[in-house]
């Protein structure tokens, strides 16, 4: 086997999903990736990556959040909830590498982990609690958050609640346990 064919073999049967992006739309990926969504690659190749997100929202939102460490490092990751193509929402570790970091969405590669088995959406969350869940999972306060959504911190309190609400817990720290996928 060649270089090539090897590169070509690791990429077809890599276990997480793998796509190489060019201005935020699908141009190839591999079948792992397809599948997690629930797609044929086919069917994937050529579309915006916006398909895979919960709303046009959090679409645009992840782009703007990522860019300035992509411009900066080349690369970013993160921890969001994704939406399957039957309209099932689950946990997914997303992973890229700008090809250049001046013109990060021109072309990259990603790498999707569907963290399913682990961390399961439990409750039925607004795209805006969303938002807030997935920078809360990071470690981030109330005030980092309002800062970076541009909110009031008494705005992202109220999301808290609400959050602490529908998972149908009593403390911080078990609202951040279930959504990292602990108890």
């Amino acid at each position: 086997m060649t270089s090539t064919d090897d590169a070509q073999f690791a990429f077809e049967n890599a276990p997480v999903g793998l796509c190489i992006t060019r201005q935020r739309r699908i141009s190839t990926c591999n079948k792992t990736f397809a599948e997690m969504f629930g797609y044929l690659r086919e069917e994937l190749e050529g579309e915006s990556l916006e398909c895979l997100y919960p709303s046009h929202h959090e679409f645009e939102n992840i782009a703007q959040r990522g860019l300035p460490m992509l411009l900066n490092a080349g690369t970013y990751s993160d921890e969001r909830i994704m939406r399957h193509r039957s309209g099932k929402l689950f946990w997914c570790h997303v992973s890229g590498r700008a090809e250049d970091k001046a013109d990060p969405f021109a072309c990259a590669v990603w790498m999707f982990e569907d963290l399913s088995a682990t961390r399961a959406v439990t409750a039925d969350l607004t795209p805006r609690e969303r938002e807030v869940a997935h920078l809360l999972v990071t470690g981030k306060t109330s005030k980092q958050i309002a800062r970076s959504l541009n909110l009031s911190p008494r705005t992202v309190e109220a999301h808290r609640a609400r959050l602490m609400h529908k998972l149908q817990v009593a403390t911080p720290g078990e609202m951040i346990a279930r959504l990292v996928g602990i108890g």
